[in-house]
């Protein structure tokens, strides 16, 4: 049967008429912001604190959009006679936004978890060569970073916890005052007094009590 010439016009102006009589659900950004789900891949910050300079990101980006430098530094001994251990000291973390595809490598495989996902999106620049931001700029999308998800009831402590309270109490353990020893006066006075032989003792504890009649003395009374 062929169709009705016409038809299709009509089923797209009777689509038109319900949408009209219905509220628009259109986010009017930026006065509205999107609400993103928690764990949003927007940018990638960074925890200074926790970077040890491993390049370890920087060799497993895929489109090499990191940029480290560094420089050694030598720390001395802690104890007296100690070797002398140089650190690695970051000077440049940068990262080439333009560049990067979003795939989450350098978190995946950063040992120290110094690199985070933070959902912050709004960081569009009216050049290319803005897109490259460097450590002070990740570091302010740090504190962006969303709270990780609350471990289960029955879950194991995080290994880094479990490290941590062991060093404290190490730590504790080693400042608390040691325990006291006894006077020199009471460890001379012990030594003074003299000993019962081990015989004597077992002799006196054979005899009977005085005023007290053993069992012969009864029966003879």
């Amino acid at each position: 049967m062929a169709p009705i010439p016409g038809s299709g016009l009509a089923k797209g102006l009777a689509v038109t008429l319900r949408t009209m009589t219905k509220k628009s659900v259109t986010a009017q950004y930026p006065d509205a912001q999107p609400d993103l789900p928690p764990r949003t891949r927007g940018v990638i910050g960074l925890f200074e604190e926790n970077c040890t300079v491993c390049m370890l990101c920087a060799r497993e980006c895929p489109d090499w959009c990191i940029y480290i430098d560094s420089h050694k530094e030598t720390v001395p001994a802690a104890t007296p006679g100690g070797r002398e251990r140089s650190r690695n000291v970051l000077d440049r973390f940068a990262i080439d936004f333009s560049l990067c595809m979003y795939c989450g490598i350098c978190i995946e495989v950063c040992p120290f978890d110094a690199l985070f996902w933070s959902p912050e999106f709004e960081y569009a620049e009216t050049d290319i060569r803005d897109l490259t931001h460097e450590r002070d700029k990740l570091r302010e999308w740090m504190w962006t970073v969303p709270a990780p998800p609350a471990l289960d009831p029955g879950a194991e402590e995080p290994k880094e916890l479990a490290a941590a309270r062991k060093t404290a109490d190490k730590l504790a353990a080693q400042q608390a005052p040691p325990a006291t020893e006894p006077h020199a006066d009471e460890q001379a006075r012990a030594a003074e007094q003299p000993t019962r032989p081990q015989g004597d003792s077992k002799q006196q504890t054979d005899q009977p009590r005085p005023g007290r009649p053993t069992p012969g003395q009864e029966g003879s009374e």
